[in-house]
């Protein structure tokens, strides 16, 4: 019985606790328990999303185009010869060279000029030739002259190097107020003019240009040096002239020793020639007689303006280093200019030498014609 009662106020209780809960409190309960669903149902919603993002951008990636280092080399590709012409390609852009393995002879058919000074029996320039006056032979093959030209009306580019070494040292001043006088009578406005000076170093003085004032300005800033580079003032000037366009000259004033240069002859002749420059070259001897005399160097200067169609003058006075400065100057306006495509020859030679032949029977005199020896047709490897 008494356990029964215990039972029924057990129950009782419970009940009375139950009603007095606030049903607003009930309320609260459910509303927060619903904002956290929502919530949860934001966030896979959100986490759902980011996933179908994250494959469309995959996907996306993978059909867009990619540079060619993009595929894991380090490296971009090599880009195709800029040298391989329509005619090199197959119907299916593929070139013919991939396709066939046969060897394809190159023709060099680049228009080859050769200038020309004529002079009678008593060394003096001849003008008024024809074409029909020239013949021109390659290798012993004669060869038709495309181009034929009076007094060249060309630019003129010329470099001027002038010894200051220590041998020069007393007729250096002279030598110098010679070549200034030389510059003002040569120059027009389409012309140019580089000034090196030579010692134990070559140094360029004043680069190629037509104003007078700026060639003064550096002839006044030149100064004795010590040693001699002949070899590589000859060297350095015709590197200078090799892309100059029109006709190259290079004067040299020196009395023809060489004691410090870093090239030898070979490599000197080879650059002029290379840069189709004709070289005077003014010998400057003090005492013909002399014992320091280096005719070796002498002989060098000599054979290298014959092989490049240019002459040599020896000057022992400030007259006759004028005079070879006017004779020079003369030559230059009377050039003849000719030219000519190279016919097809086999060799193994790299050298091919040029012979120009002149009929001097409407003059009446007995002509001669200076001209470069020849040409190479490989660049050497210096």
């Amino acid at each position: 019985m008494s356990r029964l009662v215990l039972r029924g106020v057990c129950v009782i209780s419970l009940l009375r606790s139950e009603a007095f809960v606030p049903k607003d409190h009930n309320r609260k309960v459910r509303e927060e328990k619903c904002r956290k669903i929502s919530k949860n149902n934001v966030f896979l919603r959100m986490r759902r999303l980011l996933f179908f993002l994250t494959i469309a951008a995959t996907v996306s990636y993978a059909q867009v185009p990619k540079p060619p280092w993009a595929s894991g080399s380090s490296r971009p590709a090599k880009p195709a010869s800029p040298n391989l012409s329509k005619n090199d390609e197959g119907a299916d852009g593929t070139s013919q060279s991939a396709q066939s393995p046969e060897t394809t002879l190159k023709v060099d058919v680049k228009l080859v000029n050769v200038f020309v000074t004529v002079t009678d029996e008593h060394g003096a320039p001849v003008g008024g030739l024809k074409k029909e006056n020239f013949g021109l032979l390659e290798d012993g093959k004669p060869q038709t002259i495309s181009v034929f030209d009076k007094e060249s009306a060309l630019p003129l580019s010329i470099v001027l190097d002038i010894d200051t070494s220590l041998s020069t040292r007393k007729d250096l001043p002279l030598e110098l107020s010679s070549a200034r006088r030389f510059a003002h009578a040569i120059l027009r406005p389409i012309d140019a003019l580089s000034l090196y000076a030579f010692s134990e170093i070559v140094s360029e003085v004043v680069p190629f240009t037509p104003d007078l004032k700026a060639i003064d300005h550096g002839v006044d800033r030149v100064h004795p040096g010590s040693a001699t580079a002949l070899y590589d003032a000859l060297y350095l000037g015709a590197q200078a002239l090799g892309p100059r366009k029109g006709r190259k000259v290079l004067v040299v004033i020196t009395d023809g020793g060489d004691t410090v240069s870093q090239v030898d002859y070979k490599e000197a002749v080879r650059a002029a020639q290379e840069a189709e420059a004709i070289v005077y070259s003014i010998i400057v001897v003090p005492i013909e007689a002399s014992a320091g005399r280096d005719t070796g160097g002498e002989h060098a200067l000599i054979q290298i303006s014959e092989d490049t169609g240019g002459k040599y003058f020896y000057a022992t006075s400030v007259p006759q280093l004028d005079d070879a400065f006017q004779r020079i100057s003369d030559e230059l306006r009377t050039q003849y200019l000719l030219a000519y495509y190279p016919s097809q020859r086999f060799s193994d030679s790299s050298f091919r030498h040029i012979e120009v032949k002149v009929d001097g029977a409407s003059t009446g005199s007995s002509l001669t014609a200076r001209h470069r020896a020849g040409y190479y047709t490989t660049k050497s490897k210096f």
